[in-house]
């Protein structure tokens, strides 16, 4: 379990930079090359690079060179296992919330 949380923390450490979920989202949609995926940010490229790194890193990319050009694609495992834990969260906090209003209710029905 506790490499699991690590995990877990590193995909939601990536996830939390704007420009990485853009890219993921862009990948998504399938493979591309690094040209491609830096063109719409207002960065330097070795800028840009460093959010490829950190996304490679944490699992949620693949990279793969052919001649001059580096092509990325998305690796899903890694968001997989952030959206189960997302799911367990949901059900907890709807639980939670039913009791929270089946409470509420038991009150306003004990009022005279």
């Amino acid at each position: 379990m506790p490499n699991q949380s690590v995990r877990l923390d590193h995909v939601f450490q990536a996830l939390g930079d704007s420009t990485r979920r853009a890219v993921l989202e862009r990948l998504s949609g399938g493979p591309a090359p690094v040209s491609e995926l830096a063109q719409p940010f207002k960065m330097a490229l070795p800028s840009f690079m460093q959010h490829l790194k950190v996304l490679e890193g944490r699992g949620l990319v693949r990279s793969r060179k052919t001649g001059r050009v580096r092509t990325y694609q998305l690796a899903p495992q890694p968001l997989q296992a952030a959206e189960r834990w997302m799911a367990t969260q949901r059900t907890s906090w709807e639980r939670r919330l039913d009791q929270l209003d089946n409470y509420l209710k038991e009150l306003k029905d004990k009022k005279p």
